[in-house]
Protein backbone atom coordinates (compact mmCIF):
# COMPACT_ATOMS: atom_id res chain seq x y z
CA UNK A 1 0.00 0.00 0.00
CA UNK A 2 1.54 3.51 -0.89
CA UNK A 3 2.69 5.56 1.91
CA UNK A 4 2.00 2.80 4.32
CA UNK A 5 5.15 -0.10 4.87
CA UNK A 6 5.79 -2.30 7.82
CA UNK A 7 8.62 -1.92 9.94
CA UNK A 8 10.51 -3.37 13.19
CA UNK A 9 10.02 -0.30 14.81
CA UNK A 10 6.82 -1.70 16.69
CA UNK A 11 5.32 -4.93 17.39
CA UNK A 12 1.33 -5.43 17.37
CA UNK A 13 -0.62 -8.50 19.51
CA UNK A 14 -2.50 -10.61 19.60
CA UNK A 15 -2.44 -11.54 15.47
CA UNK A 16 -6.08 -12.56 15.34
CA UNK A 17 -9.47 -11.89 17.97
CA UNK A 18 -12.67 -13.73 17.63
CA UNK A 19 -14.85 -11.44 20.07
CA UNK A 20 -19.20 -12.22 20.76
CA UNK A 21 -21.18 -9.16 19.77
CA UNK A 22 -21.78 -6.63 22.64
CA UNK A 23 -18.17 -7.55 23.82
CA UNK A 24 -15.49 -5.44 24.21
CA UNK A 25 -11.52 -6.45 22.87
CA UNK A 26 -8.02 -4.71 23.19
CA UNK A 27 -5.16 -5.01 20.70
CA UNK A 28 -1.55 -4.33 22.45
CA UNK A 29 1.25 -2.21 20.19
CA UNK A 30 5.00 -1.75 21.47
CA UNK A 31 7.29 0.84 20.20
CA UNK A 32 10.51 -0.21 19.74
CA UNK A 33 11.36 3.32 20.62
CA UNK A 34 9.34 6.70 22.02
CA UNK A 35 7.13 8.54 19.60
CA UNK A 36 4.57 11.89 20.03
CA UNK A 37 1.99 9.57 19.16
CA UNK A 38 0.03 6.65 17.60
CA UNK A 39 -2.38 6.26 15.06
CA UNK A 40 -5.04 3.30 14.61
CA UNK A 41 -6.49 2.35 11.60
CA UNK A 42 -8.87 -0.42 10.22
CA UNK A 43 -8.44 -2.40 6.74
CA UNK A 44 -12.02 -3.31 5.92
CA UNK A 45 -11.80 -6.11 3.20
CA UNK A 46 -15.49 -5.62 2.42
CA UNK A 47 -15.39 -1.87 2.43
CA UNK A 48 -11.97 -2.09 0.78
CA UNK A 49 -10.67 0.81 2.44
CA UNK A 50 -8.62 2.14 5.32
CA UNK A 51 -10.25 3.99 7.80
CA UNK A 52 -8.64 6.09 10.05
CA UNK A 53 -10.34 5.96 13.79
CA UNK A 54 -8.06 7.58 16.25
CA UNK A 55 -4.61 9.33 16.72
CA UNK A 56 -3.76 9.54 20.84
CA UNK A 57 -0.21 11.42 21.75
CA UNK A 58 2.17 11.30 24.13
CA UNK A 59 -0.02 13.44 26.39
CA UNK A 60 -3.03 11.18 26.25
CA UNK A 61 -4.81 13.34 23.85
CA UNK A 62 -7.04 11.76 21.07
CA UNK A 63 -8.10 13.10 18.09
CA UNK A 64 -11.16 10.63 16.65
CA UNK A 65 -12.31 9.92 12.67
CA UNK A 66 -14.74 11.33 10.73
CA UNK A 67 -17.97 9.46 12.34
CA UNK A 68 -15.88 7.62 14.96
CA UNK A 69 -17.48 7.26 18.26
CA UNK A 70 -15.56 8.39 21.36
CA UNK A 71 -17.62 5.76 23.34
CA UNK A 72 -16.43 3.30 20.68
CA UNK A 73 -12.46 3.19 20.76
CA UNK A 74 -10.30 4.02 24.02
CA UNK A 75 -6.70 4.65 23.74
CA UNK A 76 -4.43 3.69 26.63
CA UNK A 77 -0.71 4.58 26.83
CA UNK A 78 2.07 4.55 28.93
CA UNK A 79 3.40 7.82 30.31
CA UNK A 80 6.79 7.22 27.80
CA UNK A 81 4.77 6.02 24.86
CA UNK A 82 6.50 3.27 24.39
CA UNK A 83 3.03 0.86 24.72
CA UNK A 84 -0.51 1.66 23.53
CA UNK A 85 -3.64 -0.25 23.35
CA UNK A 86 -7.14 0.24 21.79
CA UNK A 87 -10.02 -0.94 23.37
CA UNK A 88 -12.67 -1.37 21.29
CA UNK A 89 -16.46 -1.46 23.04
CA UNK A 90 -19.70 -2.44 22.32
CA UNK A 91 -18.64 -4.93 19.33
CA UNK A 92 -20.75 -5.58 16.15
CA UNK A 93 -20.31 -7.47 12.87
CA UNK A 94 -19.61 -3.72 11.86
CA UNK A 95 -16.39 -4.36 13.76
CA UNK A 96 -14.74 -6.98 11.74
CA UNK A 97 -11.99 -6.04 9.92
CA UNK A 98 -7.53 -5.82 10.38
CA UNK A 99 -6.54 -2.83 12.82
CA UNK A 100 -3.31 -1.21 12.81
CA UNK A 101 -0.99 0.60 14.95
CA UNK A 102 1.15 3.09 13.00
CA UNK A 103 3.69 5.49 14.24
CA UNK A 104 4.56 8.52 11.87
CA UNK A 105 8.68 8.89 10.32
CA UNK A 106 9.90 10.35 8.33
CA UNK A 107 6.45 11.41 6.61
CA UNK A 108 5.64 7.54 6.59
CA UNK A 109 3.29 6.14 8.42
CA UNK A 110 5.06 2.47 10.05
CA UNK A 111 2.36 0.28 10.38
CA UNK A 112 2.08 -2.57 13.12
CA UNK A 113 1.57 -6.31 11.56
CA UNK A 114 -2.39 -5.92 12.21
CA UNK A 115 -4.63 -7.59 14.06
CA UNK A 116 -7.64 -9.01 13.03
CA UNK A 117 -10.87 -8.80 14.68
CA UNK A 118 -14.21 -11.31 13.76
CA UNK A 119 -16.93 -10.39 15.46
CA UNK A 120 -19.64 -13.13 15.91
CA UNK A 121 -22.88 -13.69 17.77
CA UNK A 122 -22.27 -16.55 19.21
CA UNK A 123 -18.68 -17.90 20.32
CA UNK A 124 -17.88 -21.69 19.38
CA UNK A 125 -17.32 -23.58 22.12
CA UNK A 126 -13.85 -24.22 23.69
CA UNK A 127 -11.94 -27.52 21.75
CA UNK A 128 -12.73 -30.57 24.37
CA UNK A 129 -9.41 -31.65 25.79
CA UNK A 130 -8.70 -34.97 24.01
CA UNK A 131 -8.36 -37.38 27.35
CA UNK A 132 -7.33 -40.91 26.95
CA UNK A 133 -10.34 -43.46 27.90
CA UNK A 134 -10.35 -44.44 31.69
CA UNK A 135 -8.42 -47.83 31.44
CA UNK A 136 -10.71 -50.91 32.15
CA UNK A 137 -9.01 -53.28 34.16
CA UNK A 138 -11.24 -56.33 34.71
CA UNK A 139 -12.26 -55.76 38.18
CA UNK A 140 -12.36 -59.53 40.29
CA UNK A 141 -15.80 -60.56 41.19
CA UNK A 142 -16.50 -59.78 45.31
CA UNK A 143 -15.42 -62.94 47.00
CA UNK A 144 -17.84 -65.13 48.80
CA UNK A 145 -17.58 -65.94 52.54
CA UNK A 146 -19.26 -68.82 53.59
CA UNK A 147 -21.38 -68.23 56.84
CA UNK A 148 -19.85 -69.76 59.72
CA UNK A 149 -21.93 -72.01 60.82
CA UNK A 150 -23.40 -72.55 64.65
CA UNK A 151 -22.48 -75.42 66.52
CA UNK A 152 -24.21 -76.31 68.91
Amino acid sequence: LKGFCTNLFLSQNPENILAQTNDKAEIFCELKREYTGVYWYRWSRKRQDFEFLVFSNSLGKATYGVNISQDKFTVLGTRSYTSCSLRIWNLHASDNGTYYCTVSQSSQLLLGSGTRLSVVDVLPPPPKATQEPLSKKPRKPPTKRKAAGKKG
